[in-house]
């Protein structure tokens, strides 16, 4: 896969925190990693728009306690996400 060279202005804070993280390994392969990671993760919520789309396109709109459910689940979800980030 071709590289390419970039300059980058990120958070003194973060940095600091992710150069003691990974340690003695490549700052450059540990952001590499990042960015695929979150490009995954973009690809996949792209994906999941589409099906959305389809679904309302076929079965017409959600209603409102529908997405006021799911958006709960969201959230519970997210926040979840965020606790385990932090342990």
């Amino acid at each position: 896969m071709a590289k390419e060279k970039v300059t980058l202005t990120l958070d003194s804070e973060q940095l600091g925190e992710l150069r003691r993280l990974i340690d003695a390994r490549s700052l450059s392969s540990t952001v590499d990693e990042a960015v695929r990671a979150y490009l995954a993760h973009q690809r996949h919520l792209d994906a999941v728009d589409r099906w959305l789309d389809e679904l309302e396109q076929r079965f017409g709109p959600v209603d409102a306690d529908a997405q006021t459910w799911a958006a709960g689940v969201m959230e519970r979800w997210d926040a979840a996400a965020r606790s385990s980030e932090v342990a």
